[in-house]
């Protein structure tokens, strides 16, 4: 009879994902042309005109980065913590328990 365990030989399909395949390059072109028309989008935007930008203006530029990635930083560690702390674990319901001593006891309106 046939044993219908797998062998040595038999991986999941998640383990050994497929290699080279066409809908991957084709992914990747699309993305690499859409990265190189934004950055000849933003390099014509940024020299089509001969205004000169103040130096408030730079100033302002910095700070917006610098708090840019103060909050992605920030948030980044805060996820960081919740996973490790154990945070990020499904609720569980953990029910009450019964006090016996008090089921016993109850007055049920006579007196003694």
């Amino acid at each position: 009879m046939k044993d219908d365990a797998p062998g040595p030989q038999a991986t999941s399909a998640a383990s050994d994902p497929p290699r080279n395949r066409i809908g991957s390059w084709v992914v990747l072109t699309v993305l690499v042309l859409l990265l190189l028309a934004a950055a000849v989008i933003g390099y014509l935007g940024w020299t089509s005109t001969d205004t000169s930008v103040p130096l408030s203006g730079y100033i302002a530029m910095a700070f917006g980065v610098i708090f840019s990635l103060a909050v992605g930083v920030g948030l980044m560690a805060l996820l960081f913590y919740s996973s490790r702390a154990g945070y990020d674990e499904p609720a569980v319901l953990i029910p009450e328990p019964e006090d016996d001593s008090e089921a016993g006891k109850k007055d049920d309106g006579k007196g003694a």
